[in-house]
């Protein structure tokens, strides 16, 4: 009566099994079992069944199993059933069993023969069964009916491929004998996922109900599409059997008889059977447990320990404790100070390799964005000048001056000042928004407690923008300050000087790099190579390129004087954005080339670019002409354009190094430290002040879930490994048969009629037809397919069935 070491090794996978139901999929962990796959109608349940020894299971035309069944059979002296979603109760009576199965099943997918993955756990008790776990799964169906999908089937491909692609899961790939064995969807649903054929076990039913003449021996004889395991046959009760309500006992009793009695099978009677199939299954499963044990220890301890610091966490957090709350509260808050400065002032723990942090974009925002957002607002010469022409005119009125007068020079200084507040207040705007992004950041981390963090965020965000404001109100004031005096006796202030570039390299005496990275070269011809990428490096002086990142072959370096960088228009097929550097006096910047285009992959890599060429002096074009759209009719008025236009560009560039200078140590002052401040020092005592500290931490539903959850899945883990503890796996054990040869089939006789139903060609019975053996030249795997055999016999395939 099967494998005796299966007294205690099935039970206890079956604890194993109940104990990390409760955690359902979370787990990740596959147990021992079997599956039972096949087409509609292929005889599944009747097989199922017949283990039992009982009617149990639902019947009907079309899909009856709607939802996988978990079948547990358990050798014990009373007999009983039990489900998992109704624990306690016993079932004696086995018809209340099949309204249950159907109670339950139409609870999760209606009456209207929809499917659902989630499985029906089921333990039978009984003293005529062996110890056995199969899944009972939806029968293969191709025509959806009634209201179900039109991808029913691929649905229920799906849900039987989630079994039996594990490991751990042994197929019973169940095929009727009245249809071609070459057609079988289970056995081409377990070649899918086992292809060696190390998991699959061959069921054969309705033996009984082949045409006269036919039987299907060279298949159970494992010579018609072999398997590594084998085929085994078994005969259930018919429909008439069913309706007439005939005796399971009766049924083993005359399948018995059958496989005796009948010429093709009766010298393998003792190999075929439910009886049998059962043991078979019982030794081959015991096998398997054995086998991946050790495995699916070691799964399940590297789960609990991953598990070990969170669940231990959550053991000693009291909900409703006032006192926990308490603790819990300051701990969240200081950790949020915490996790605040760390992204704002950067930490070398836990370091971000894929995107910027708070900080870094704040830096990158004062040293490239708002410099580059300084140049752009500086007026085109055409315009200047025009503007300087009229303010100067209008001065004079209608007297002709002798003089440059100092009020155009200071009309035209202010009206540029009063410019600089655009870019200014844009500038705060990005930083602010920047620090309020890194706040969400942070107060993510809160969202178990969704009432905390919804305060924390409104506390703090209005912190942001009160000091927002005040930072607006200070750099405002800083710019009506340069409004109110004009202070031509600055030191850096040189009259008649037109050299914004040259001033601003003043400071840099020590040559420095600035930035490296690729570019391409892309105005370059054809015939001269073509567009290629260079390792670029920018100093304070000069621009080179190299042809690879290890700076070992200098291809050339160009000198930053007199240079100044121009827009290109993207060009229509062009992926790139593409930039221009060129000389101010018309020569060549490389070679015979009046400009240089430069590519960049991204705008925002461009803009980058060109404000690192910014911090080298080399500003963008601007419009050039000693004139304006007005031609100057007087010398004088020309000449004391041009001076005031030097003296503007000069001062100029003393405020624009004061305002770049000032700006970030403004903002720095008077938002971010503030805000820093604010969270480390008074964000706990506005919580405090709310006067509901006790609702603040209230838990969200999907916290207390995920609480839980993991609590539970803890406590199953310790449980199931406690459970593999008590497992012997001292039981005997059955070598796994070898890879199928099947070298030795004979062809069939091609001028022998096929029969009519299943389109096998008539053998004389024990007598193969005087044809040669065809060698092949390599071995077939576990599955032979029908255009498998004729590729190796040479012949037609003969369909599954051989009249004796």
């Amino acid at each position: 009566m099967g494998n005796r070491g299966m007294e205690e090794l099935i039970p206890l996978v079956n604890r194993l099994q109940d104990a990390l139901s409760s955690v359902g999929q979370s787990c990740s962990l596959h147990l021992p079992q079997i599956a039972v796959v096949g087409g509609q109608s292929a005889g599944k349940s009747s097989v199922l069944e017949n283990f039992v020894g009982r009617d149990f299971l639902p019947r009907g035309s079309g899909i009856v199993t709607r939802r996988p069944l978990i079948l547990q059979l358990l050798s014990a002296t009373m007999e009983y059933g039990e489900f998992l979603h109704c624990k306690g109760k016993k079932f004696t009576d086995f018809d209340e069993i099949r309204k249950e199965i159907e109670t339950e099943t139409c609870r999760l997918t209606g009456s209207n023969k929809g499917i659902s993955p989630v499985p029906i756990n089921l333990r039978i008790h009984s003293p005529h069964v062996l110890n056995l776990t199969l899944v009972d799964l939806p029968g293969i169906t191709k025509v959806p009916v009634g209201d179900q999908p039109a991808d029913i089937e691929y649905q229920i491909r799906d849900m039987i491929m989630q079994y039996i692609c594990k490991e751990n899961c042994l197929i019973l790939a169940v095929t009727p004998a009245n249809t071609d064995l070459a057609n079988s969807d289970a056995l081409k649903l377990a070649k899918d996922v086992d292809p060696q054929g190390q998991r699959t076990i061959g069921v054969i039913t309705k033996l009984d109900l082949m045409d006269e003449g036919t039987d299907a021996r060279e298949i159970l004889e494992n010579r018609l599409l072999p398997l590594r395991r084998g085929y085994i046959g078994v005969v259930n009760r018919s429909q008439k059997d069913i309706d007439g309500k005939k005796d399971i006992k009766a049924a083993l009793l005359a399948e018995e008889k059958f496989f005796l009695s009948h010429p093709a099978y009766k010298h393998m009677a003792e190999r075929m059977g439910t009886p049998y199939l059962q043991r078979a299954l019982n030794q081959q499963l015991t096998n398997h447990i054995r086998d991946t044990l050790p495995a699916f220890r070691s799964h399940l301890q590297s789960q609990l320990l991953s598990l070990n610091k969170e669940a231990e966490q959550y053991r000693q957090y009291s909900p409703d404790d006032p006192a926990r709350r308490t603790k819990t509260l300051l701990q969240l808050v200081q950790h949020l100070a915490v996790d605040f400065e760390k992204l704002i002032e950067g930490s070398g723990d836990k370091v971000d390799t894929v995107n910027l942090s708070g900080g870094a974009r704040i830096n990158r925002i004062f040293h490239e964005y708002f410099p580059y957002e300084l140049v752009k607002i500086e007026s085109d010469e055409r315009k200047m000048r025009r503007e300087i022409n009229y303010a100067i005119r209008n001065i004079h009125g209608v007297r002709t001056g002798l003089f440059t007068p100092d009020m155009a020079f200071e009309a035209i200084v202010k009206k540029e000042i009063s410019r600089l507040k655009g870019p200014c207040i844009k500038f705060i705007d990005m930083v602010s928004q920047e620090l309020i992004n890194t706040v969400y950041q942070c107060i993510n981390k809160l969202s178990s407690f969704p009432k905390l963090r919804d305060e924390t965020e409104r506390i703090v965000t209005a912190e942001i923008r009160e000091q927002e404001s005040k930072c607006r109100d200070q750099v405002l004031l800083l710019i009506d300050i340069q409004l109110a005096y004009i202070n031509t006796k600055h030191e850096d202030f040189i009259g008649f000087t037109n050299c914004l570039r040259s001033q601003g390299s003043l400071s840099l005496a020590v040559v420095q790099v600035i930035r490296k990275g690729w570019l391409t070269i892309s105005n370059i011809g054809i015939m001269k190579g073509g567009a290629k990428e260079y390792w670029f490096i920018l100093t304070a002086e000069s621009l080179s390129w190299f042809r690879d990142d290890e700076e070992k072959e200098k291809k050339y370096m160009l000198p930053l004087d007199n240079l100044k960088l121009r827009d290109v228009e993207k060009g229509f097929m062009s992926s790139k954005f593409v930039f221009a550097v060129f000389n101010t006096e018309s020569r060549n910047v490389y070679k015979d080339y009046k400009c240089l285009e430069l590519a960049c992959n991204s705008q925002e890599e461009l803009d980058s670019w060109k404000s690192s060429l910014l911090r080298a002096g080399v500003y963008p074009e601007k419009v050039t002409g000693n004139g304006s759209p007005e031609n100057f009719t007087d010398p004088q008025l020309e000449r004391q354009v041009e001076t005031i236009r030097n003296l503007v560009d000069s001062y100029m560039s003393i405020i624009y190094k004061t305002v770049r200078d000032l700006m970030p140590k403004t903002i720095m002052h008077l938002i971010i430290n503030s805000v820093k401040e604010f969270i480390s020092s008074e964000l706990l005592a506005q919580l405090y002040a709310l006067g509901e500290c006790s609702a603040l931490m209230d838990e969200s539903p999907e916290q207390q879930r995920h609480r839980e959850e993991v609590l539970r899945k803890h406590a199953a883990l310790k449980e199931a490994l406690a459970v593999i503890g008590e497992i012997s796996t001292s039981t005997c054990t059955t070598p796994l048969p070898p890879p199928v040869d099947s070298s030795w089939i004979q062809p069939s006789s091609p001028t022998l009629p096929k029969n009519s139903l299943t389109g096998a060609r008539p053998m004389i019975r024990g007598h193969a037809p005087p044809v040669p053996r065809v060698p092949t030249p390599t071995r077939p795997t576990a599955f032979q397919s029908a255009d498998g055999l004729q590729q190796l016999t040479g012949q037609p395939s003969r369909g599954p069935f051989v009249p004796r």
